[in-house]
């Protein structure tokens, strides 16, 4: 079993969003490492990590679990969609996207912040300079860290930064 993890801005699509829905595709990812990952590496069963990223303060809010393989991005044909890849072909299709199941909401935010302070999470790819994928794989060692800020009584005393949500799904 691997890890990973998923950065979306919580007010396009948050933890409680996926709390709601229950399951949701990761649509509109158009990196092609990013796709690689969900395409070939993501696993039924993979734990992820959901993270809020572009707000204040960012940070860890959740779990997921990878519900199935990866599967056709339809956002790619979508003429209406931002994520429309007029150079994807249906019989070919470039763009997939893994499925994910919500898991649970983390009690506390942990922010970006104790991240970067820890020892322990040195070489984590979120905390690499210019790293903006979103979709990343987190070792084994990492993701017990991670689990142990989580489940820590509290991180900073801050909630998790969540905004009503919007129509717009991509990543």
């Amino acid at each position: 079993m691997s890890h990973w993890l998923v950065k979306s801005e919580p007010f396009v699509y948050s933890i409680d969003d996926l709390k709601k829905d229950e399951t949701t595709g990761w649509e509109g990812v158009r990196n092609f490492l990013a796709r690689n990952y969900m395409r070939d590496q993501m696993q039924p069963g993979d734990f992820v990590f959901f993270y809020h990223s572009s707000c204040e303060p960012p940070g860890l809010v959740g779990l997921a679990r990878v519900d199935g393989p990866a599967v056709v991005d339809p956002t790619q044909f979508d003429k209406k969609s931002e994520y429309y890849d007029a150079t994807s072909d249906k019989a070919a299709p470039r763009w997939r996207m893994a499925r994910l199941r919500f898991v649970e909401a983390f009690k506390h935010l942990v922010p970006l912040e104790v991240l970067k302070a820890d020892p322990a999470l040195k070489g984590l790819a979120l905390l690499q300079k210019g790293q903006r994928l979103s979709v990343q794989p987190v070792s084994d060692a990492h993701a017990k860290r991670l689990l142990a800020l989580a489940k820590a009584k509290t991180t900073t005393g801050r909630t998790a930064a969540r905004r009503p949500s919007s129509s717009r799904r991509g990543r």
